[in-house]
């Protein structure tokens, strides 16, 4: 069994991006001592064309492929809600589960995919260099209650005296995930262990 994860991410009319989106998914899970059982990534563009894409998947999936889907939460998710329940309730989605699928096909970066970063200042120093500005991170007991306008803040202002390679949405990000430990992410996030359990018990 193969599973093809569908990522919210890379602007649809750029190669190059969909190329980047895909490779750094790829060297972040490999890290994750997936041996074997490397997903394949179809890097979607908005979130709305990734469930798109998802609901078409599970049309036309193959007997070995499971789908995955895999978007931001983009706010809190609550106590006891599965991921399908939040994204049903989520204003702007209304997203309904669609037929076949099952609770543990769908997934989520809480609260957006940067709130990993953030999981592994060793790896945001090496990338951004000496002037990144630790203090700009606080202590969250909890990342994954952080909002991510507080998230985007904390990375600009980190990174406000990095010159060129100042925080940026996309290609960055991307290259940004590929250093990123996900073992740290891990620990860090539970709705990430939740998709690597998943992972690895295929």
């Amino acid at each position: 069994m193969v599973a093809k994860i569908y990522v919210e991410g890379a602007a649809q009319n750029s190669y190059r991006a969909r190329t980047l989106c895909r490779q750094s998914f790829t060297k972040f899970f490999s890290k994750a001592g997936l041996e074997g059982k490397l997903p394949r990534i179809v890097p979607c563009g908005g979130r709305k064309r990734t469930y798109d894409n998802f609901k078409t998947a599970m049309k036309t999936r193959q007997a070995d492929e499971l789908p995955l889907l895999l978007v931001d939460s983009e706010t809190a998710v609550k106590t006891g809600k599965t991921v399908w329940e939040h994204l049903k309730a989520r204003p702007g989605d209304n997203w309904d589960k669609p037929e076949g699928a099952k609770d543990d096909q769908a997934f989520l970066m809480v609260q957006v995919m940067e709130t990993w970063f953030l999981a592994d200042c060793e790896a945001l120093k090496s990338f951004f260099g000496q002037h990144l500005r630790e203090a700009a991170f606080k202590k969250w007991p909890h990342l994954e209650d952080v909002p991510k306008e507080s998230v985007y803040r904390a990375l600009d202002q980190a990174t406000a005296a990095c010159g060129p390679k100042r925080y940026a949405k996309g290609d960055m990000s991307f290259s940004l995930l590929a250093e990123t430990s996900p073992a740290k992410v891990e620990k860090a996030s539970p709705a990430a262990k939740a998709l690597f359990g998943c992972l690895r018990n295929l």
